[in-house]
């Protein structure tokens, strides 16, 4: 058995439910102590971080993940026990397995192979881990990325290990994300007897025509690399439950989806315009979790996808879909960044695994790419 699955294995084993660690960072740090690595570690209320670095040059190459875990769901629903690491006809099995502490197992195992075969290797590796990226996400990366900030410390190329792959480890590139935006209105009417409508204002219809509105509007086309920009209502709340009363409120939540060809000051002028000239009374409150980032075509792309066509024997694809990830706050501080990691199919699953080979090949795409970054393109 590999060290990767091996060390896997060890971190599958603990018990790292969001924002819990349970000392997965301290058996990485075992390994990269004895790599020369620098180690720093944050944390950050429950949240540990860890940045550690070795070499003082540029470029700085960082693989980014986390050790926390989802909640597993019902255990009795499992083939076999979720933090017990079990490999059943070529699969290993376990909570984290693919989302994604086998990316993080085959980054160590990738590093370990590149120091012993380049020990005086060009620029700097880096790792920037942390225990707060399934749960709220406030205190995790982005506090790591503030302190690196703050002292001026860049990184030239960052890979972060989410499952990003669909039916072969490698066939998919996530190389920008769309920026999440979201709204709280709050629209105001006049509540009253449903039988005097003289007498109310009702709320939901005054917003009805500005929802519609909002629905059919088109934010922006989208470019190259991503979608044209989503609107969507998530939860509407209006009413006291009885059916002969008109509420005085309605409360609508919304989302912005949104791409690089919109900016976040365009979007919340727009919603403004549109809800200003159907001249309703409301508040809205806005939150940004994430703003869009985007690496296309360049030194990290091409060595990356060298590497998974050496390996897998495969063009991988690039893509912008899905949620949010923690790219987006390394995205402040570096120029390109990428999501390259295993099968997605079985993540946050019951019976979550991820092929024994597919951890394997995943460390050696690692491995080239550092080769392709550090001794062929230094």
């Amino acid at each position: 058995m590999s060290y990767t699955i091996e060390l896997a294995k060890q971190l599958i084993s603990r018990k790292s439910l969001t924002p819990a660690d349970d000392g997965c960072l301290d058996i990485i740090n075992l390994h990269l102590a004895s790599l020369a690595f620098n180690l720093e570690k944050f944390h950050c209320n429950d949240v540990d971080n860890l940045w550690a670095r070795r070499g003082d040059k540029s470029p700085v190459i960082c693989f980014a993940g986390h050790t926390d875990v989802v909640p597993t769901g019902p255990v009795d629903k499992w083939i076999s026990e979720p933090f017990t690491p079990t490999i059943r006809d070529g699969m290993l099995y376990g909570r984290g397995a693919a989302d994604m502490k086998g990316s993080i197992a085959a980054f160590v195992s990738a590093v370990e192979k590149f120091v012993a075969e380049y020990p005086q290797h060009q620029g700097s590796i880096a790792l920037l881990l942390t225990s707060d990226e399934e749960g709220v996400a406030v205190d995790g990366t982005v506090r790591v990325v503030e302190a690196l900030q703050a002292r001026g410390e860049i990184i030239d190329y960052c890979i972060v290990g989410e499952p990003t792959s669909v039916n072969t480890t490698g066939d998919t590139i996530k190389n920008g994300r769309r920026g999440s935006l979201s709204g709280t209105l709050t629209v105001k009417g006049v509540q009253g007897h449903i039988a005097y409508p003289h007498l109310v204002k009702n709320p939901i219809h005054l917003a009805a025509p500005a929802i519609a509105e909002l629905a059919a509007t088109t934010w922006d086309n989208g470019n190259e690399y991503f979608p044209p920009t989503s609107w969507q209502i998530s939860n509407i709340y209006g009413g006291t439950g009885a059916t002969n009363v008109v509420p005085g409120t309605v409360e609508i939540l919304f989302n912005f989806r949104f791409s690089t060809a919109s900016t976040v000051v365009e979007l919340k002028s727009k919603v403004h315009a549109i809800l200003n000239k159907h001249k309703l009374e409301y508040e809205l409150v806005w939150e940004l979790s994430g703003k869009p980032y985007l690496t296309p075509r360049g030194n990290l792309v091409d060595a990356v996808s060298a590497s998974i066509k050496q390996v897998q024997g495969i063009e991988a694809e690039l893509s912008t879909s899905g949620g949010t990830s923690d790219g987006r706050f390394i995205a402040d501080i570096c120029p390109q960044v990428l999501e390259v990691g295993p099968i997605n199919a079985t993540i946050h699953k019951l019976n979550e695994c991820i092929a024994v080979a597919d951890l394997d090949a995943l460390s050696e795409i690692y491995r080239l790419t550092l080769i392709n970054l550090l001794v062929i393109n230094k």
